[in-house]
C-alpha cells in the first residue's frame, strides 16, 4: 500500500510539474518549473539594504547624538530603557573592559567591532515593532547617540556615509579575521 501511495503522489506531482512547464510555458519562460519570474532591478534594489563593515551600502543622510537622544527616547527606550542600560531587552551602553571577565557585558560600546554594522542592524531590525521605519537621518542619529553614550564619539560629531566607516570601535581587534578569499577585508 505504501508503494502505491508513493507512486501515486509522485505521479500526481510529476504531472503537475509537467503541466506547469508545458510547451506553451517553455516558449515564454526558460527557467525553473515555469513558476515565478525573475526579480526586477527595482525589486532587487528595495531588498539590497545591507551595509558592509567598509561602509559600502550606507545611504545618504546624516545625524548627531543630540538629534538621536529624542529619537532614542521616543522609539527605543521602551525596550532598552531610558539610558540604554535598563532593558527589558539587551543593554546597549557600558560594559567597557568586561569582555575578559567572568561576567562580560556585551554592548555596542564593548563588543561590536564596526560602527557600520550598528547602522546596518538598527536600519534592518529596529525599532522592534516597526523595523525599517526609521529614515537614514534617524538611523544615523540613533547610532550617533549610542556611540556618544558609549564614549566613542563626541556629542556634536556628524555621522554620515563618509564618517561612520572611519570610527574605530573599542573591540575592532577582538574578532578573528575571516580568511575566506571572497570576503572583503574592512
Amino acid at each position: 500500500m505504501r508503494n502505491i501511495l508513493t507512486v501515486g503522489v509522485t505521479t500526481i506531482l510529476g504531472a503537475g510539474l509537467l503541466w506547469a512547464e508545458g510547451p506553451a510555458d517553455r516558449q515564454e519562460q526558460t527557467h525553473g518549473y515555469g513558476l515565478g519570474r525573475p526579480a526586477t532591478d527595482q525589486e532587487i534594489r528595495a531588498w539590497n539594504i545591507d551595509v558592509a563593515p567598509t561602509g559600502e551600502g550606507l545611504p545618504a543622510g546624516q545625524g548627531t547624538a543630540k538629534q538621536g537622544a529624542a529619537l532614542f527616547a521616543a522609539r527605543c527606550a521602551t525596550c532598552h530603557g531610558p539610558t540604554g542600560k535598563e532593558g527589558p531587552m539587551d543593554r546597549l551602553i557600558g560594559g567597557a573592559g568586561t569582555l575578559a571577565s567572568q561576567h562580560p557585558i556585551k554592548t555596542v560600546g564593548s563588543y561590536w567591532p564596526y560602527a557600520t554594522t550598528l547602522y546596518d542592524y538598527v536600519h534592518r531590525a529596529m525599532p522592534f515593532p516597526a523595523p525599517q521605519s526609521l529614515s537614514p537621518d534617524e538611523v544615523y542619529s540613533v547610532v550617533a547617540w549610542l556611540l556618544y553614550q558609549n564614549g566613542i564619539i563626541a556629542e556634536d560629531t556628524v555621522l554620515d556615509a563618509r564618517s561612520l566607516p572611519d570610527i574605530s570601535m573599542p573591540n575592532r581587534q577582538g574578532f578573528l579575521p575571516d580568511p575566506r578569499p571572497d570576503v572583503p577585508k574592512p
